[in-house]
């Protein structure tokens, strides 16, 4: 038996319901649990005995006129209207038919800027290897007949 079981089981101890045989072997053993122990039953003792004040005679008859007040008083104020719930029922479905329309309505938006990559192009110039290769011969036919050293002036 260890003190963490009996002290779940004080409570019901100080109460006066009986205790198994092995919970009385451990209080007669261990004096920090039978000192707790009676601490609660001593402060049990003292609650038993308190009284609670009786309230005075007239509370009711305040309390309910203090009532009859709160019921016919009308709240002032900008936001008293927010109290209402027909109103607030009224802002919900108001609300709600704005987000439907909204949902609806279809909304132009521009067009996302393109990223500007180099891997497109040079896929491409990988790809058409051949066909770039031809335009360099084209080019040097072209450049030995306007090259400066064979053109007249």
């Amino acid at each position: 038996m260890n003190c963490n079981f009996v002290e779940e089981h004080m409570l019901d101890l100080a109460a006066g319901n009986a205790a198994s045989s092995e919970v009385t072997k451990h209080l007669n053993a261990c004096t920090a649990c039978a000192t707790r122990l009676d601490e609660f039953r001593s402060t049990m003792a003292l609650l038993d005995e308190w009284q609670a004040p009786e309230p005075s005679p007239y509370f009711d008859t305040r309390l309910k006129a203090r009532m009859r007040e709160q019921a016919t008083a009308q709240p002032e104020g900008f936001f008293s209207w927010f109290r209402r719930p027909v109103l607030a029922g009224a802002l919900a479905g108001l609300m709600a038919l704005g987000v439907v329309m909204l949902a609806l309505v279809d909304i132009e938006r521009p067009p996302a800027p393109q990223q500007i990559s180099a891997v497109p192009d040079l896929q491409s110039l990988d790809n058409n290897e051949d066909m770039f290769a031809s335009f360099d011969i084209l080019d040097d036919g072209v450049q030995n007949e306007t090259s400066p050293s064979t053109a007249n002036f």
